[in-house]
């Protein structure tokens, strides 16, 4: 009798592991500062409440003046285009009755933003991914 509930006692925990249980995946967020891979094209995107700020740079080192930068400061361009970020889908109003809308894959542990319509990909400022 001792041995049937030693044995039932050790069948109950090994059928009972988390082993059956769903891992989700990880939930990235668009907000954040953004540019084109290597910042070849010395354009950073901030998105960041609902709003989505550009900025451009002449400088040589372009990524160490993007980090001084906050959304909405002076050195953004002037005008701005609103976007919601729902079920990684991505939609920017990019004014006069144009919208940017795409689902998007991030890779690189969410430092990578891919861009499925337009094809083309963002790398958060300072992610190890550029």
């Amino acid at each position: 009798m001792r041995n049937l509930l030693l044995i039932s006692l050790v069948f109950f925990f090994a059928c009972g592991s988390d082993d059956t249980e769903d891992n989700p995946l990880p939930t990235y967020t668009i907000e954040g500062k953004w540019t084109y891979q290597g910042n070849n094209l010395n354009t950073m995107y901030i998105y960041e409440n609902g709003i989505r700020y550009t900025y451009y740079c002449i400088d040589d080192n372009c990524d160490s003046l993007y980090n001084t930068f906050q959304a909405g400061d002076t050195n953004a361009l002037p005008g701005t285009n609103n976007y919601t970020f729902i079920n990684d889908t991505l939609r920017v109003d990019l004014n006069f009755g144009n919208e940017l809308i795409t689902p998007i894959t991030f890779e690189c542990d969410g430092g990578e933003a891919y861009f499925e319509t337009p094809k083309y990909s963002l790398h958060r400022l300072n992610s190890k991914c550029n």
